[in-house]
């Protein structure tokens, strides 16, 4: 399956990277605008969206990628763990999300779970 990572931090996009290169094909996306042409040009069965970037935010890119494809599996990946900011990301239509740093048990299997491949 192959997975879009939009992220704008080299060092969190290195870390996905570690964890799921051995499984799943990657796109990265450095800002939320080239997370939208590459979904758009090349497609993903899932993506992985940073909620804070440059040129086009995590829940712009969202909504554009979610116009395109409505049941497209799609988890966000923030900073920002406070339940408010989780109850955002969920009443945006994000399927799932994550607080960073990044836990690569909990990554590989929410990818799992929304691919249907647990």
């Amino acid at each position: 399956p192959r997975i879009l990572v939009a992220e704008d931090n080299p060092s969190n996009y290195k870390l996905v990277e570690v964890l799921l290169r051995r499984d799943y094909t990657l796109l990265h996306a450095w800002d939320g605008a080239e997370a939208v042409e590459l979904f758009r040009t090349r497609g993903a069965d899932l993506v992985l969206m940073d909620i804070s970037m440059p040129v086009m935010d995590g829940y712009e890119a969202f909504a554009r990628i979610r116009e395109l494809a409505p049941s497209l599996p799609i988890i966000a990946l923030t900073a920002y763990a406070f339940e408010a900011d989780r109850q955002r990301m969920f009443d945006a239509g994000f399927d799932d999300c994550l607080a960073k740093p990044l836990r690569a048990d909990v990554l590989r299997t929410k990818i799992a779970r929304l691919l249907g491949i647990e």
